[in-house]
């Protein structure tokens, strides 16, 4: 009797390290997924008959930017949000570098960067948006925004580990 309480009590504690593993993914902390995106361009906007030309810039321009800070893990980077010829807008990352962990997300909030342990935890309260699923832990990469979102109504951008809902890293929106 006693040897079957033991093998039931290993077979559930066997069970606990696989779903824990499962769950938390720890390997991923140590695989990095890197992502060389260009700039996206986009063909100008043209006018339809009897409307006048938009007076749309042909280059992309930075309407916004910030630098990446640290928060439950260290994240450095930059980030800006570009107008397009054609009037669209695209959240860009350039150098960004954190750890690769599970569920992470590319989120818009209005909520301000705070320095520490103090800003791990502020991107779920009030007003945000998950754009996307974060593309790699390292490299340049786009994110195309929804064409009625209003960016401007957002002060700062989170890598947002949705599974433990924590900030890996988050940056304030500067307007250019």
């Amino acid at each position: 009797m006693n040897r079957q309480r033991w093998a039931a009590a290993g077979a559930v504690a066997v069970a606990f390290v696989v779903a824990g593993l499962v769950w938390f993914r720890p390997w991923a902390l140590w695989v990095d997924k890197t992502v060389d995106e260009a700039l996206p361009s986009a063909a100008p906007r043209t006018a339809s008959a009897g409307e006048p030309s938009p007076r749309v810039p042909t280059a992309p321009v930075t309407v916004a930017h910030g630098t990446f800070i640290s928060h439950e893990h260290a994240t450095s980077g930059a980030v800006k949000i570009v107008r397009l010829a054609d009037g669209s807008h695209t959240l860009r990352f350039e150098g960004l570098e954190t750890s690769n962990g599970p569920d992470l997300r590319v989120r818009l909030s209005d909520a301000p960067v705070k320095e520490g342990r103090a800003g791990w935890f502020v991107f779920d309260e009030g007003t945000y948006v998950n754009l996307a699923k974060l593309k790699g832990n390292k490299g340049d990469q786009n994110y195309q925004l929804p064409a009625d979102l209003d960016w401007s109504a957002y002060t700062s951008v989170s890598i947002w580990c949705d599974r433990f809902d924590v900030s890996f890293g988050a940056a304030r929106l500067v307007r250019t």
